[in-house]
């Protein structure tokens, strides 16, 4: 509960940055756009590829993957882009100064090689631990499961340190793992509270519509339910922008932290009893 309690400090920290920079949502509009048109670009060739009329009993054809390791290249390079254009215009408010979407798109397009480089990386990552998922049962999926966790985990840092140290990506992976080896735990606790605060949040909201939405049917207004429906999305949507808007501060904030630098936004004491320190 304490750590919690120190999650939700530092998201309300990474909100007092998003007031300031109201900009750094244009980053993960970009991001969810530019992913729609990219899922919807790949729906045809994985459907052709045997995607969706085969299955893991029979297994998958060879050409799948292929299309499926292309698909997780651009959709992470897309991902990977908009994060570190993100993370890279939080980082300069952190820091005193003041950016706008440019200096984040700037900072993205100065690592334009490293960031296509993470995403392979990742895809490759991704694409074997479905391969191995698709042709494991019970324990395999479990393990399978777990090794994604620890990947995950492994590269929490890895868009911070493209923005900021402009290594190549196989650099960042190492550093990210040797900084979460001197720092490790609340990056863990931090995006579960974010994940919990606004998944409870947008329960409430779609609990408090259902009656509304009862009372709209019963007295068949449906431009009623079709206008409460559309406005209902929209809120999810915002809410969702903002979630990853703060996740992006907020892995900026810890990243900071974790190289020994501070900022005004977050309080030292605050960012410091978010870590074990297992040096």
């Amino acid at each position: 509960m304490n750590r919690f309690s120190r999650s939700w400090e530092l998201i309300k920290a990474s909100a007092r940055v998003l007031a300031a920079d109201k900009e750094l949502l244009i980053f993960p509009i970009v991001s969810a756009i530019a992913s729609l048109f990219v899922s919807a670009a790949f729906a045809i060739p994985l459907f052709l590829s045997g995607g969706l009329s085969g299955g893991a009993e029979n297994g998958f054809p060879a050409i799948y993957y292929l299309v499926l390791f292309i698909f997780y290249i651009v959709q992470y390079f897309v991902i990977f882009f908009a994060n570190t254009a993100l993370v890279g215009a939080a980082t300069i408010r952190l820091k005193g100064g003041d950016p706008t979407a440019a200096d984040g798109f700037r900072i993205a397009f100065n690592h334009f090689g490293a960031i296509l480089g993470y995403a392979a990386i990742a895809a490759t990552v991704g694409v074997l631990l479905r391969l191995i998922s698709d042709r494991s049962k019970g324990l395999g999926r479990l393990v399978t499961s777990l090794l994604g966790f620890a990947w995950n985990i492994a590269t929490f840092l890895v868009v911070p340190i493209l923005a900021v140290e402009g290594i190549g990506p196989i650099q960042a992976i190492q550093r990210s793992t040797a900084l979460l080896k001197k720092t490790w735990g609340e990056q863990i606790i931090g995006n579960f509270g974010v994940g919990a605060i606004f998944g409870l949040i947008t329960l409430g909201i779609i609990l408090i519509s259902l009656p509304i939405f009862y009372l709209l049917i019963t007295a068949e207004l449906i431009w009623g339910v079709v206008a409460l429906a559309v406005g209902l999305v929209l809120v999810i949507v915002l809410i969702a922008l903002i979630q990853s808007t703060l996740n992006g501060i907020y892995t900026a904030a810890i990243y900071q932290y974790a190289v020994n630098e501070r900022t005004g936004f977050f309080e030292e004491e605050m960012i410091r009893g978010a870590f074990i320190n297992r040096s």
